[in-house]
């Protein structure tokens, strides 16, 4: 396949992939070009996966929105599933996202990297699944603090009162990922801020510890 050395990290990987030329950078909100087959990883920036109606009925072709199903890291990888009553989309969610692709046949050969990413997309699930689980609460404000809770598990940087997301996320895609509104979200928002449970640090929003501590579904990994 290629006279290079075979890697050993996600990070050669990803070096892999920008030697044979499957390296690609996108602007903010932009689509990334995706198909089912593939495995790919954002090295740079982060990628926000959604879906949408693949056949909605007239009605529903004005106001249909996309569902947010998830937010990918850096080195964390991906994969577009073909599905019939849903079409799954992916687009930049801050400037300057790069993402890499293969073949999995590819990644196949390098047996100790293949089990890593194995790994990975297990632990995806397990996030997957807590999200799931979430939307079953009946009170909106429980479901927001454990949606806030589950992301600072996965992507939240630690302050000394609490963590915070490393990008931006409007109330609307919120309200995307746990069934609710724009409107109900800012509401609450106003509410815990007023509370200081959440609060804005240089525009990115943060969680206080004893919060996350409460809220949060599993032990950050």
């Amino acid at each position: 396949m290629s006279e290079s050395p075979s890697p050993s990290t996600l990070a050669e990987l990803v070096q892999w992939g920008q030697n044979h030329y499957r390296d690609r950078r996108f602007n903010k909100e932009e689509p990334i070009p995706t198909r089912p087959g593939l495995l790919y990883f954002a090295h740079e920036g982060v990628v926000r996966l959604t879906s949408r109606r693949a056949n909605p009925s007239e009605s529903e072709v004005n106001s249909q929105t996309s569902t947010l199903l998830g937010l990918i890291g850096v080195e964390r990888p991906f994969e577009i599933l073909s599905q019939q009553l849903f079409v799954m989309e992916t687009h930049a969610h801050v400037d300057q996202t790069a993402v890499v692709w293969f073949y999995w046949n590819e990644i196949t050969q390098w047996p100790t990297l293949h089990l890593m990413i194995i790994e990975i997309f297990r632990r995806q699930h397990q996030f997957q699944l807590s999200w799931l689980s979430l939307l079953g609460q009946k009170n909106t404000i429980e479901r927001l603090l454990s949606f806030l809770a589950l992301l600072m598990t996965e992507y939240g940087e630690p302050i000394e009162k609490g963590y915070c997301l490393p990008y931006a996320l409007t109330h609307a895609q919120i309200g995307q990922a746990i069934s609710s509104t724009r409107v109900t979200i800012t509401r609450l928002m106003v509410k815990l801020r007023q509370k200081e449970i959440v609060w804005l640090k240089d525009d990115l929003l943060c969680l206080d510890r004893r919060s996350f501590q409460q809220f949060r579904p599993f032990k950050p990994l």
